[in-house]
Protein backbone atom coordinates (compact mmCIF):
# COMPACT_ATOMS: atom_id res chain seq x y z
CA UNK A 1 0.00 0.00 0.00
CA UNK A 2 1.26 3.48 -0.86
CA UNK A 3 0.82 6.59 1.23
CA UNK A 4 -0.08 9.93 -0.33
CA UNK A 5 0.18 13.20 1.55
CA UNK A 6 -2.48 15.77 0.78
CA UNK A 7 -2.49 19.47 1.57
CA UNK A 8 -4.89 20.35 4.40
CA UNK A 9 -6.83 22.65 2.10
CA UNK A 10 -7.30 19.87 -0.45
CA UNK A 11 -8.46 17.49 2.28
CA UNK A 12 -11.01 20.09 3.42
CA UNK A 13 -12.26 20.48 -0.16
CA UNK A 14 -12.58 16.71 -0.57
CA UNK A 15 -14.37 16.37 2.76
CA UNK A 16 -16.87 18.95 1.55
CA UNK A 17 -17.85 16.60 -1.29
CA UNK A 18 -18.03 13.34 0.65
CA UNK A 19 -21.36 11.60 0.93
CA UNK A 20 -22.47 10.27 4.30
CA UNK A 21 -20.10 7.55 5.58
CA UNK A 22 -17.85 7.88 2.49
CA UNK A 23 -14.08 7.87 3.07
CA UNK A 24 -11.57 10.03 1.24
CA UNK A 25 -10.14 6.84 -0.28
CA UNK A 26 -13.55 5.84 -1.66
CA UNK A 27 -14.05 9.33 -3.06
CA UNK A 28 -10.67 9.26 -4.84
CA UNK A 29 -11.39 5.77 -6.22
CA UNK A 30 -14.64 7.12 -7.69
CA UNK A 31 -12.83 10.11 -9.21
CA UNK A 32 -10.26 7.84 -10.85
CA UNK A 33 -13.01 5.61 -12.24
CA UNK A 34 -14.81 8.62 -13.73
CA UNK A 35 -11.55 9.92 -15.20
CA UNK A 36 -10.76 6.54 -16.76
CA UNK A 37 -14.25 6.22 -18.27
CA UNK A 38 -14.23 9.72 -19.73
CA UNK A 39 -10.69 9.27 -21.01
CA UNK A 40 -11.72 6.16 -22.91
CA UNK A 41 -14.68 7.98 -24.44
CA UNK A 42 -12.46 10.84 -25.60
CA UNK A 43 -9.91 8.47 -27.15
CA UNK A 44 -12.57 6.38 -28.91
CA UNK A 45 -14.22 9.48 -30.37
CA UNK A 46 -11.01 10.84 -31.86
Amino acid sequence: MSTIELDDQLVARIEGHLEEDESIEEFIEELVSIYEQEGRFLQEGA
